[in-house]
């Protein structure tokens, strides 16, 4: 029997990287649930500024959002107008957003500041979690985010909570950041990822938090294939 498996945590954990291989290594289908709610958020930028193009090369930071856009008749109707579909390829799990991919899209900075709080709406969590539901719900899927043991799957057969400290957590993502050519410093990383645990796990809707039978694994001091070999252990026990 195929089992369902939750990984949570807070942002640069190494969710998603773990998540990916311990799907590989099973042979199950990883779902990666925070690569929606970005797509989410591409699309309501896009709306913002009329569907125009939301990174121009002048300034990617440079975008007025009306007050408006945060308005529950506003959210309501760009939810019903996009799509969203995950597909599997052999460079991992790639996102579309009205049939286009927007696998590179959804990691821009700009999306990055804006997902936390347009993933605290609750018709936005609704919509996905809905979703969510449908593709885990025949099991054999590593899924990972960060209520998927609580509130997605609160019975899911094995539930993993990541942990990483802040400084660990922001030189992983420096480096990722770097890696891609952009400017970043560890001290300015962790403050962001400081920032956004506080906003995740004080949201009134589904916040960050550990699932009471969730397994805690610090990762710190862990390689990325220790932590794998550990939950797959885990799903024989």
């Amino acid at each position: 029997m195929k089992r369902l498996i939750a990984i949570d945590g807070p942002s640069s954990s190494g969710k998603s990287t773990t998540a990916r291989l311990v799907a590989k290594e099973l042979g199950y289908i990883y779902i990666d649930t925070g690569a929606m709610y970005r797509a989410v958020t591409v699309a309501w930028l896009r709306a913002c500024n009329q569907n125009n193009s939301i990174f121009p090369e002048s300034n990617k930071e440079a975008l007025t959002i009306p007050n408006e856009s945060y308005d529950s008749h506003f959210i309501l109707n760009l939810l019903k107008s996009i799509k969203i579909e995950l597909k599997q390829s052999k460079d991992g799990q790639q996102t579309f957003l009205n049939g286009k991919n927007v696998s590179d899209e959804i990691r821009e900075p700009i999306v990055t500041k804006y997902v936390s709080p347009i993933s605290a709406i609750s018709s936005v969590r609704d919509y996905l979690v809905a979703q969510q539901r449908e593709l885990g719900k025949n099991g054999g899927v590593v899924m990972d985010g960060r209520d998927i043991g609580t509130v997605v799957f609160p019975n899911a057969d094995l539930k993993i909570f990541l942990i990483a400290s802040p400084e660990e957590r922001a030189k992983r993502r420096t480096l990722e950041l770097l890696a891609q050519g952009k400017n970043a410093t560890i001290e300015e990383v962790k403050q962001l990822l400081i920032a956004r645990d506080n906003y995740d796990s004080s949201r009134e809707n589904s916040p960050l938090k550990k699932a009471g039978d969730s397994i805690e694994i610090d990762n710190s001091l862990l390689t990325i294939q220790e932590q794998v070999e550990i939950i797959v252990n885990l799903t024989k026990t």
